[in-house]
């Protein structure tokens, strides 16, 4: 994706340069065919009606009805086109911006809610929408009528046509005065919009915790708070048009009396600028058919003013999320990019290095992680063969989740080094490295898709029916899914709405036993499943050899059986061996065990 740091329209406006020209031409057509038409309205009121002529009346309606279907030719093609453009360049801003989002690390999201970002990307894209699909030719479409509109009443009366000049000045100073006071108010209504699209989406994403807590009124009131300070800047947004708009029409209304008075005088009495000279009954309905014709673009200054403000907020709010750079980066970015950061080691092709590359051989090496002021893990060194079981116990908070993260690169180590085969992590390609690593997270997510679907993330396209059904009968999840009249087509809804805790994590070890990874991470996933069910997976996983095993548990029963067992406290090790040596040690895995048995 080119000039990622920030939105360039200009690069999407150039690429469907050849597009936005035709409809330009079009445009301009479609404007002069305007501005012809009150010429024959001259002529007809001039050399048909005064003149009591009716020769040229046949050819001259002929005229108005070319104009007629001329313009409204031109001006179709000139807003298909438009519309074409800006639906194909939202669209690729949306898709660039989603997979700006996509790119980004996971210290970002931690920093974010969802409801800004699904503000940024759906309301602030549909502002450069606007733009791209009509302001923008509509702005052009105004200066092409001013300036024809301008030049052909010089052709019939230089002097009135001083008079809309005027007006245009006087409008463009409002809409100035206008815009700069819309700018900072579409910002903070856009924010707010945020605020309470995030509050909604929480909401409705909990509804059933508010339910159970009794805690409605709290969240409507919430809710209301946000509706409340949205309305009441939708209000000042309201008085700024109040203020300015009315001028505007003020002025507009204006110009049509002025030139009908000062013109009906010098149809009666003669110019009095030039001697002998008497404007024309038809003349003058001309004059007046062009201040209507340029009236249009005066009331457009306002409309245009209000869009192109609000366009210009959201392109500020969506390069904000642009400036943004990964903390994570491969290494081929880093010396693309002239990283000054420590050089490491091996140097590995990205283009040739996957995941099938990688047995599973795991090493933490004085391994510190601090987020901010506060420090999570403090030299924490371990090894794990692979095809080897590791246990990590340890209190909440002790580290423990965290220690995956870093594995899977989604932090850095802010100390000591993590190796996977004997090469530090951050060489690997992270697509190889993540794709290396099957997890099942304590935060289990499901999305509202097939079970099948859900199962096959991320390989759709390359895991068989065959090896879902496998997946499903380890885990044991075919004891309720074949239950269901779909079986694995069954739609599941938001999160796994619709299926109990057990249930769910039990379709998340099936999701992570089909990808058939060198690892294999466990982060208290069978915490929400029966004793029974537990003990049958986990005869399951010691059956699975050939694929490093990672558990994370409070349970002993979950790790008693690994090669080796780590104790977190306070971000260090605690005690490290294997079961019969932490019992005998009469530790903190001693107390847990005594507590559980």
């Amino acid at each position: 994706m080119k000039d990622n740091n920030k939105l360039n329209l200009g690069r999407y406006f150039i690429k469907y340069s050849p597009l936005y020209f035709i409809a330009f031409v079009a445009m301009i057509i479609g404007t002069f065919l305007d501005q012809v038409a009150p010429l024959i309205v001259q002529h007809i009121v001039d050399d048909v009606l005064i003149a009591h002529n009716m020769e040229p009346f046949k050819m001259l309606l002929l005229g108005i009805l070319g104009i007629g279907v001329g313009r409204c030719i031109f001006q179709y093609v000139k807003e298909f086109l438009c519309d074409v453009c800006g639906s194909k360049i939202a669209s690729e801003i949306r898709i660039n911006l989603f997979e700006k989002i996509q790119s980004l690390s996971a210290n970002f999201f931690d920093g974010i809610n969802s409801g800004e970002l699904m503000s940024r990307v759906r309301d602030d894209v549909d502002s450069i929408w606007n733009i791209a699909a009509f302001m923008a030719i509509l702005m052009a479409e105004v200066a092409v009528r001013v300036i024809t509109t301008m030049f052909f009443m010089f052709r019939i009366n230089w002097q009135l046509s001083i008079i809309p000049i005027v007006g245009m000045f006087g409008a463009a100073f409002l809409a100035i005065k206008m815009e700069s006071k819309l700018d900072t108010l579409f910002g903070d209504v856009a924010q707010k919009n945020s605020e309470m699209n995030n509050t909604a989406a929480e909401n409705l994403a909990g509804v059933r915790t508010v339910k159970a807590f009794a805690r409605e009124g709290f969240e409507i009131n919430k809710f209301h708070k946000h509706n409340q300070k949205y309305y009441e800047l939708n209000i000042d947004l309201s008085r700024v048009f109040v203020k300015y708009n009315p001028l505007i029409q003020i002025i507009t209304r204006m110009l049509s009396v002025i030139t009908l008075l000062l013109g009906g005088l010098m149809v009666i009495k003669g110019n009095p600028f030039a001697a002998g000279e008497k404007l024309t009954v038809g003349e003058l309905m001309a004059l007046l058919a062009y201040v209507g014709n340029i009236v249009w673009p005066m009331e457009m200054l306002g409309w245009l003013t209000n869009g192109f403000a609000s366009a210009r907020a959201s392109i500020k709010r969506l390069n904000k999320i642009y400036k943004e750079m990964p903390d994570i980066k491969d290494m081929s970015e880093f010396n693309r990019e002239g990283d000054n950061n420590k050089k490491l080691e091996s140097d590995i092709s990205e283009a040739l290095f996957t995941a099938d590359d990688l047995s599973g051989n795991i090493s933490f090496e004085h391994v510190s992680y601090s987020s901010g002021d506060r420090l999570i893990l403090d030299d924490v060194s371990f090894d794990v063969k692979a095809g080897q079981t590791l246990g990590i116990m340890g209190a909440t908070g002790s580290g423990k989740t965290t220690i995956i993260n870093l594995l899977k690169r989604m932090y850095d180590v802010t100390g000591g080094c993590i190796k996977m085969d004997g090469i530090d992590i951050r060489e690997i390609p992270i697509s190889a490295l993540r794709k290396s690593i099957a997890c099942v997270m304590q935060d289990i997510f499901l999305f509202s898709d097939t079970i099948d679907g859900n199962i096959r993330l991320g390989q759709k396209d390359t895991m068989t029916p065959l090896e879902v059904r496998t997946a499903l009968e380890k885990s044991h999840s075919s004891e309720f899914v074949d239950k269901m009249e779909l079986k694995e087509q069954t739609v599941i809804g938001e999160r796994g709405v619709g299926l109990s805790g057990g249930q769910k994590q039990r379709i998340t070890i099936a999701r992570a036993l089909a990808r058939r990874t060198p690892v294999l991470v466990l982060d208290d996933s069978t915490s929400a499943l029966d004793t029974e069910t537990e003990h049958e997976i986990q005869k399951v996983l010691d059956d699975i050899t050939g694929m490093t095993k990672i558990i994370i548990a409070h349970r002993i029963s979950a790790v008693r059986k690994a090669d080796k067992i780590i104790v977190l406290e306070n971000g260090k090790i605690a005690e490290s061996g294997i079961h019969e040596e932490l019992l005998a040690k009469g530790g903190l895995y001693k107390e847990t065990y005594d507590s559980q048995y």
